[in-house]
This record gives structure tokens, C-alpha cells and sequence, in this order.
């Protein structure tokens, strides 16, 4: 936790603010039994009412100090753990930004969120707990100690025999509690994680009937976690009556003694009480740090399951050299992709993906890649805006090998549309602006337009204003892909990455949109990927994929000639009069 308390730092003004009201909130609270005292010793038995009331209105002003210091400094532990909060909670997002896909399948993205929310507010509230009581229980602790000591020093003497059996009963039971509540975080990832996962899969879970079973296991997901809450909570809910317990029973204890003191004249009835305020003090303060202590396992847990995300380093950065993006070769040219013996495995994976692969993608051109399911054409397409590094071999854009390129220089060259279509709430027109924020609103229709997208956006109510729900959860596929296919086209790339973009397309649209994109995209690199036959057979070069290697390149027609991996799969798509 403690590498966690950087993020406080830009309120170190505020901490010290609140170091100074607790310190004189705490000399009030120590001062008030004093003066309790004197009125019942002096005041009191002496009949003297002009000092009753003066020592009385003594008593109002400082415990109206008392409050004023309190209300501010809670103000300022407030404001002091919300900016930690929120400061701790922009780093994360931050530097889950820069994860990789591998990144994302290490911790698994319900447990990013659990971690980057509910884990965060835990560490919230203990912080704002610690600024208040940080400095104020070891105040009323010590200074009630040294109070009650000068008090009567004798009766003091019953401290030594409840501060340990305190000290007891805190360890015994937070000892057992650390160990819990880290659990329970753990069973909170894991009912997240089966939550996500019926959410985004309810059409598949209906499709086959398997809801009681998903019901099954969110039950046990839900019983895991109430078990382990309910064993939690039963065992610290046995530290505040224990405490109470003690602090009753030495208060029996002080007026005993306190008692038998008073009747033999050697203690004034206003010192007992002021020493049963002071260790009333005492033990509250110990209250206080328990009520702390009641957090710490919960907090620990959850700043070890932060700590844990800042600590995993992205495998693929920016080059460290002072320029990260060289200039091009003049004779390069512009959006030019090369792959020179390119091989990559997956991390933890057993044999290659890709092997030994080499081609090149030249701008004007199009280059499909077609092959089996698993040949490796998303993974190929993956490795060109470094979503993962080549374990082997190089990849150069503009003849720059990717790895001396900053990440953002590449990416802004590159347009992607990804397998599955990825939209966002809000309107169509700010989803298609995602390609680049500053287009026109005559842009963003041309771009529909070409994309075989305007039809249908017309035909809305409200056209591009037309909010979207999540997910684009109210399109069809269809017009979902032609969408992401439009924000690419809007962000005029060099390069432009297809992924299987057109499968839910039927052979007409799909048909119309590879020509406007042709003339569209007449300068720059495409390389798209498909499944189809038709998709790809009037592309200007075709890489054909068998298990991780490259087992053909050229035309339609030179392929059908010499590739027999392309005509096996030609064969099995189109009729005879269609293979031409």
C-alpha cells in the first residue's frame, strides 16, 4: 500500500492542514476533563456560581473550537482521499491503455474493472479514514495516558491490565481477518467474471438453453462469495462488543477503586470523574484505531490487487532513442508494408503461428489473405499495428522496421476495422468522427457513402444523429460493419486493414463497397483478410495461408494455375461458372 500513497502527494498542503485541526481538535478534547473537574471540585463545592459559569463558558469555547477543527479537517480528508481517488484511478486507466492483448488476457478484463473501481474505492475510504484518525487516536491515547497519570497516578495503574488485553483481542481477530477479506476480493473477480460473461453471451446462452445452467453458476458464484462474507464479518463483528466488554468492565474497575479512594478523601469526586473521561479517551481512541484496523485487510487486499496492475510492464513500448521515428528512405514508398521472415508464437503457445513469412504490400494495390480457419491471417494482420511484436524476422512500413517507430506514429498511418464490429454509445456521427475528430460533416457522408452506410442512415429518424446503444446493440450486423468500415475510410489513412470486415455483407453490398474502395483508397495500402472467395478475387495480389505458412501469391488467375491450397478452397465456395 504504501507505493500507492504517491498519488497524495499533490495534496501535501491539505494533509498538513488536517495534521494541524486534528492536533488542536485533540488538545481540546484532553483540555475539556480538566476544566470538568475544576467546576465540580472548585465551582461545586465551594457554592461559588461566578465560576461555574466562567469556567462553564470556557468549556463552550473550546469544545465549539473542538467542533470547528473537526468539520475542517474532515473537509479536507475528503477532498485530500476523493483526488487520491480519482488521481489513482486516471494512472491505472492510463496504464492499462498501454497493455497489450496479452496484458489483457493475464488479469482478465472483469477483474481489470473490479480492480479498477471497487478495489480503488476500498483504498478510498481507508485513506479518508487514516487522514482523520492518523494522528488523532495516538494523541488522545498518549496524551489520556499522561492525563490520567497526573490525575492519580495509583488508579492509573489499572491501564496496564486493559491495554494489553486490548492489544490481544485486536491481533487475535485482525490476524484472521486480513487472510478473509482478501479472499472475498478474489470471489468478487470471479462473480464479475460470470456476470460479464452471461451478459455478452445471452444470445448464445438462449440460443442453446442454457440459462438454468448459467443460473447454477451464478448461484454458485453468489454462495462462494456470501460464505466467505458472512465467515468475514462474523469474525470482526466479535471485535467491537469485546471492546466494549473491556472498556465497561474497566470502568467498573476505576469507579471501585476510584470509589474506595474518594471515601478515604485521598481523590476528589471531579478528578474520578476527569480519570474516567481520560480513559473513556483512551479506549476510544483504540476504537478509533480499530475501526481503522476493521478496514486495513479489506484496503491491503485491494492495494495488492492495484499494485499488481501498475506492476505489469506492456511487452511492447517505444523505441528509447531520442528520435523514435526515423524518416522513410526517399525511394520508399508511402504506406509500403514489407514482412521479411516473419515468426511469432504466442506467449505460453508451444509452436509458431506464423512462419517464415514474406511479402509485400504496395500502396495503389490491394492484398488479400485467404487460408483455413487457424492459417494465422488475423494474427498476421495483428502484427502490423503491434498489437503483439514478431517473435522472429522484421516488419517495415515506409522501410522502417516497426519496432524503431513510436506506437502513435504507426497507428496514425493505419485505419483497422476489426473482425468483430466495435461501436460506441452515442451518435453515428461521433462514432464515425472516432476515425479522426476534426472531419466535416461532408467528410463523414462521403465516407458513409463510399461504405455502402448512407442508405440506411437516411433512412433513420433522426439520420446521423441517431444515438447508438452500447455495442451498436440496435444495428444489425450488417450495418454495425459497414459503420466501422465508414470511420475508417473518415480517418484517410496510408494504410488501411481490413479483418474479415465484409462477412456480413451480402455478395451485392460487398460487391459495391470493394469497388468505391478501390477508387477511394487509390494511394493508399489495403490489406484485408476474408473467408470469401468473392471478396478477394479481384484483389491485385492474393497471399494464400496454410497452417502458419504461406503457400501461394499472386493473381486469381496465376493462383487457380499453380496453388492447389487455393483452388481446394475456390472449389468448395463457387460453382463452375462462377471461377473465372
Amino acid at each position: 500500500m504504501k507505493k500507492l500513497f504517491r498519488f497524495l502527494r499533490p495534496y501535501r498542503v491539505s494533509i498538513l492542514g488536517i495534521l494541524v485541526l486534528i492536533f488542536l481538535q485533540s488538545l481540546s478534547s484532553l483540555y475539556l476533563p480538566n476544566l470538568m473537574s475544576k467546576i465540580v471540585d472548585i465551582g461545586v463545592m465551594t457554592g461559588n456560581v461566578g465560576y461555574i459559569l466562567k469556567i462553564g463558558l470556557l468549556m463552550l469555547l473550546v469544545a465549539l473550537a473542538g467542533v470547528f477543527c473537526s468539520v475542517f479537517a474532515g473537509l479536507l480528508s475528503a477532498i485530500a482521499s476523493a483526488g487520491f481517488g480519482r488521481n489513482l484511478r486516471q494512472a491505472m486507466f492510463a496504464h492499462i491503455e498501454e497493455f497489450m492483448l496479452h496484458e489483457f488476457d493475464e488479469i482478465g478484463t472483469s477483474s481489470l474493472t473490479v480492480r479498477a473501481t471497487n478495489d480503488i474505492m476500498q483504498v478510498q475510504q481507508f485513506i479518508n479514514m487514516l487522514l482523520r484518525m492518523m494522528v488523532m487516536a495516538p494523541l488522545m491515547a498518549i496524551g489520556g495516558i499522561l492525563m490520567a497519570v497526573y490525575t492519580n497516578a495509583q488508579l492509573s495503574l489499572i491501564l496496564v491490565f486493559i491495554m494489553p488485553a486490548l492489544a490481544l483481542a485486536i491481533y487475535l481477530i485482525l490476524r484472521r481477518g486480513f487472510f478473509l477479506f482478501g479472499e472475498i476480493q478474489d470471489k468478487v473477480d470471479q462473480l464479475n467474471r460470470v456476470v460479464r460473461e452471461n451478459l455478452i453471451g445471452v444470445r448464445v446462452v438462449r440460443a442453446f438453453d442454457r440459462t438454468a445452467d448459467e443460473l447454477k453458476r451464478f448461484q454458485l458464484a453468489n454462495l462462494d462469495l456470501t460464505d466467505v462474507s458472512a465467515r468475514a464479518f462474523q469474525v470482526m463483528s466479535t471485535l467491537m462488543p469485546l471492546l466494549m466488554l473491556i472498556i465497561n468492565l474497566s470502568t467498573i474497575a476505576i469507579l471501585w477503586f476510584g470509589g474506595i479512594r474518594v471515601n478515604n478523601g485521598s481523590l476528589q469526586i471531579g478528578s474520578l470523574m476527569a480519570f474516567i473521561q481520560y480513559v473513556t479517551q483512551i479506549m476510544f481512541s483504540v476504537m478509533m484505531v480499530s475501526a481503522m484496523l476493521f478496514m486495513v485487510p479489506r484496503a491491503q487486499a485491494s492495494a495488492k490487487r492495484i499494485q499488481e496492475v501498475f506492476d505489469i510492464q506492456p511487452r511492447i513500448g517505444d523505441p528509447v532513442s531520442p528520435n523514435p521515428t526515423p524518416l522513410p528512405p526517399a525511394s520508399t514508398p508511402k504506406g509500403l508494408v514489407s514482412f521479411e521472415g516473419v515468426r511469432f508464437r504466442y506467449p505460453g503457445a508451444e509452436k509458431d503461428v506464423l512462419e517464415d513469412l514474406s511479402f509485400q504490400a504496395f500502396p495503389g494495390e490491394i492484398t488479400a489473405i485467404i487460408g483455413g480457419t487457424g492459417a494465422g491471417k488475423s494474427t498476421l494482420l495483428s502484427l502490423i499495428p503491434r498489437f503483439f511484436d514478431v517473435t522472429d524476422g522484421c516488419i517495415r512500413v515506409d522501410g522502417i522496421d516497426l519496432r524503431e517507430m513510436s506506437q502513435q506514429a504507426l497507428r496514425k498511418k493505419i485505419g483497422m476495422v476489426p473482425q468483430k464490429a466495435v461501436l460506441f454509445s452515442g451518435t453515428i456521427a461521433e462514432n464515425l468522427r472516432f476515425g479522426r475528430e476534426d472531419a466535416t460533416d461532408e467528410e463523414i457522408r462521403h465516407a458513409a457513402n463510399v461504405a455502402q452506410a448512407s442508405a440506411f442512415i437516411d433512412s433513420l429518424e433522426s439520420g446521423y444523429e441517431t444515438i447508438l446503444a452500447q455495442g451498436g446493440a440496435n444495428l444489425s450486423g450488417g450495418q454495425k460493419q459497414r459503420l466501422t468500415i465508414a470511420r475508417a475510410l473518415v480517418r484517410s489513412p496510408e494504410i488501411y486493414l481490413f479483418d474479415d470486415s465484409f462477412s456480413a455483407l451480402d455478395f451485392k453490398t460487398d460487391l459495391m463497397l470493394q469497388r468505391a474502395l478501390r477508387t477511394e483508397a487509390r494511394h493508399a495500402t489495403v490489406i484485408l483478410v476474408a473467408q470469401r472467395v468473392m471478396s478477394v478475387k479481384d484483389a491485385d495480389r492474393i497471399l494464400v495461408l496454410d497452417e502458419g505458412r504461406k503457400v501461394g501469391e499472386g493473381t486469381h488467375r496465376e493462383l487457380m494455375e499453380t496453388c492447389t491450397v487455393y483452388q481446394e478452397i475456390v472449389h468448395s465456395q463457387l460453382a463452375e461458372g462462377e471461377i473465372a
